[in-house]
């Protein structure tokens, strides 16, 4: 989105060396004034929304985009229209300010962020019955767990709040000795500051209107789907676009407004691995490899076992998930020790000043350098009350955790606990430099270190899993809160603001976040491979962890072989990536390099949704070519229209569910000869 800001600008240096110019007579105020009630529920039922769309994307392909234009986007309009009213009734007591904006673009993206750490379509689910018996591995009473609202609840609540104090010591060193960038903080900084210029409210205006215009299409389409959906394999979503065959490998086009939307976020690169993952492995492997039934597995296991054929579809993609994560973490530690020893060794870097005239000499004279530092300065949270916080909430982690999941040990927290500053460190400076958040990746090494510890008669799954679970919500809560420092440092947002925003909208995803998932859970058959909601990396999670306690010998004939190629393949390709994009600067190649992790993903799902993705890389592509400038401003709007309207659609979708209404229409679609056997049937022949 930086690129895109600076395109319909003309150049994001002008406005860096202009924008503090603007607002020097707007007054900035205190932070207690900066978190208004107005801001919290705003924030509070943005949260929901956002959840809703966060949840239902984990649960059908764990596909997730940023979210943070459309939360700052969405922020700005309810609550420019709330006070826009009152304004004109003269009843406006405290005008609209890109602090509180900023407030609220926070606590969405910390709530929703929950949505993703928290593990419900991922470690929490692999946890369940319904994937323990369609992994058949494992299914032993210590290896699995009943999902309840109230210990989900309770578990987010211990371990959500533990990485926010941990990176709140090295808030000044990050942002002002440092200056990384955090990509995705400084896009979305610029985006609030230009929307509370004259410029940027026209502009925000109109992509507001576009926004509801393509929310409105998207939820009525959503609605017409429904009543052709009366059965199994029923509907839009079931449409053999490119014929029986094609089908039957999961290739077709399901008609999703939302993964349309998605396809039009992503970069181009991520929708293309997409697809040629899903050519590698539904057009080309996993077909050559049914043939070998009976002979690599037996032909009698079920298409769930992971024995059978979805052990290779399971063990395969973790197999490149895990080489394109290991790969990252180490180029992501190099880098910060590099970073850090050039910093180091610099005698142009100087201890972080401890006050404002300090920084105003080191900075110079540059006005938004020395504005924004002021503020910066003004409100600081100390640092023994983030040490103590972190040591207070990990020895509360301790007991509670053992407590909720009995196959952990309070030692067992106390080691994640001990690590997790480090690699909460290395997460959010490696985000500053790349905008690249390794925290998922971290978990699943927590998965195979702490399985294999605790040992499968121990119940070494389930305590993989949440180990797990506690690595990741650290390390990525900690990343969040320094991209906000960021985003507060270029809105002269108080740092105090900011971290008890991210604390409120914590609190908000610790309790939203399970509740919404509930509402799924309830509802639908979750985590069914075939189903509408199958939770894919619940499935590839729980892979992961019977690998860390079984070893090799849970995998089927020459599963492993294959792993280990496909492991250093994706490690290959990063390497040839990373050089390319280092050394070959002519041609730009790398740009066309796929993501391994990207193309991992359909080696499990399959390729409907990377074809709706790709069809909406195509309308943005379109519609680029037509007119730069307003696909720029508007593509934006009209994705974030198309994921709110058909995710939204889900609550009365699944409220009519509950209620046994279902629709009235069952639309399927069979070959001529199937067909004609129907309708002999139906006519007694």
């Amino acid at each position: 989105m930086e690129r895109r800001d600076s395109d319909r600008r003309g150049g994001d240096d002008d406005e860096k060396l202009m924008i503090e110019d603007v607002f020097k007579d707007t007054m900035v105020p205190t932070w207690h004034q900066q978190i208004t009630f107005r801001a919290m529920a705003t924030s509070l039922v943005l949260s929901v929304v956002f959840n809703f769309i966060v949840c239902k994307l984990n649960l059908t392909t764990g596909v997730i985009p940023s979210f943070n234009v459309s939360a700052g986007l969405l922020g700005y309009a309810l609550v420019k229209t709330y006070t826009t009213f009152l304004e004109k009734f003269g009843m406006l007591k405290h005008p609209f300010t890109r602090q509180e904006n900023t407030v609220i673009q926070t606590c969405i993206v910390a709530s929703s962020g929950i949505a993703f750490s928290s593990g419900t379509a991922s470690y929490l689910m692999a946890m369940s019955p319904r994937v323990a018996a369609e992994a058949d591995g494992g299914n032993t009473p210590e290896n699995v767990k009943a999902l309840h609202l109230g210990w989900m609840v309770a578990f987010l609540f211990v371990v959500s709040f533990v990485g926010l104090f941990s990176i709140v010591p090295l808030r000044k060193m990050m942002i002002l000795k440092y200056k990384l960038t955090y990509p995705s903080g400084t896009a979305t900084a610029y985006l609030i500051n230009s929307f509370h210029t004259p410029k940027g409210a026209r502009l925000a205006k109109k992509q507001v209107a576009v926004l509801f215009k393509s929310f409105g299409f998207s939820f009525v389409f959503a609605f017409f789907q429904w009543f052709f959906t009366g059965g199994d394999s029923c509907g839009f979503s079931s449409f053999p676009t490119f014929g029986l065959q094609a089908f039957k490998q999961k290739f077709y086009f399901d008609f999703s407004s939302t993964y349309v939307g998605v396809g039009m976020i992503c970069p181009y690169i991520v929708n293309i691995s997409l697809l040629l993952g899903a050519v590698v492995s539904w057009g080309i492997m996993w077909p050559i490899i049914e043939t070998k039934k009976g002979i690599w597995y037996s032909s009698e296991l079920s298409e769930s076992s992971l024995h059978g054929i979805q052990g290779y579809r399971v063990f395969i993609a973790i197999a490149m998930m895990l080489g394109d994560g290991l790969y990252h973490v180490v180029v992501m530690l190099i880098t910060t020790l590099h970073s850090l020893l050039k910093q180091h060794n610099s005698k142009k870097n100087v201890v972080v000043a401890t006050s404002i005239e300090e920084q105003k000499t080191e900075i110079g004279e540059d006005f938004n350098e020395k504005r924004r530092t002021e503020f910066f300065l003004k409100d600081q949270i100390p640092n023994w009350a983030a040490c103590s916080g972190y040591v207070v909430l990990a020895a509360i982690a301790m007991i509670c955790v053992p407590l909720i999941f009995h196959q952990l040990k309070w030692y067992h927290i106390l080691v994640s606990f001990s690590f997790a500053p480090v690699l909460a460190f290395c997460n959010a400076y490696g985000c500053g430099l790349t905008d690249w958040s390794l925290a998922s990746n971290y978990g699943k090494i927590a998965i195979i270190i702490f399985s294999s510890w605790v040992g499968l008669q121990n119940g070494g799954i389930v305590a993989g899993l949440a180990a797990c679970g506690v690595m990741m919500s650290t390390v990525s809560t900690a990343s969040d809160l320094m991209q906000d420092f960021k985003t507060g440092y270029l809105t002269l947002s108080s740092p105090r603001a900011m971290f008890f925003s991210q604390v409120l909208g914590t609190t908000m995803g610790c309790i939203i976040t399970p509740l919404v998932f509930w509402f799924f859970y309830r509802a639908y058959t979750i985590g069914d491979p075939t189903g509408p909601y199958p939770a894919p990396y619940a499935q590839l999670y729980r892979g992961i962890a019977i690998l860390g306690v079984d070893g090799v010998s849970s995998l089927p004939k020459n599963c492993l072989e294959l792993s280990i190629a496909f492991c250093i393949a994706a490690i290959a390709v990063n390497i040839v990536s990373q050089l390319l994009q280092k050394y070959e600067t002519k041609y730009r190649v790398y740009r066309f390099i796929p993501n391994p992790m990207c193309m991992a993903i359909p080696f499990y799902l399959g390729g409907y949704f990377a074809i709706d993705m790709c069809i909406g890389s195509l309308i943005l592509f379109l519609w680029t070519m037509k007119n730069k400038r307003m696909a720029d401003d508007f593509a934006p709007a009209v994705a974030s229209g198309l994921i709110c309207g058909e995710s939204l659609w889900g609550v009365p979708a699944a409220v009519l569910s509950l209620a046994n209404l279902n629709p009235p229409i069952c639309m399927k679609f069979l070959s001529a000869r199937s067909n004609a056997r129907v309708d002999s049937f139906l006519n007694g022949n």
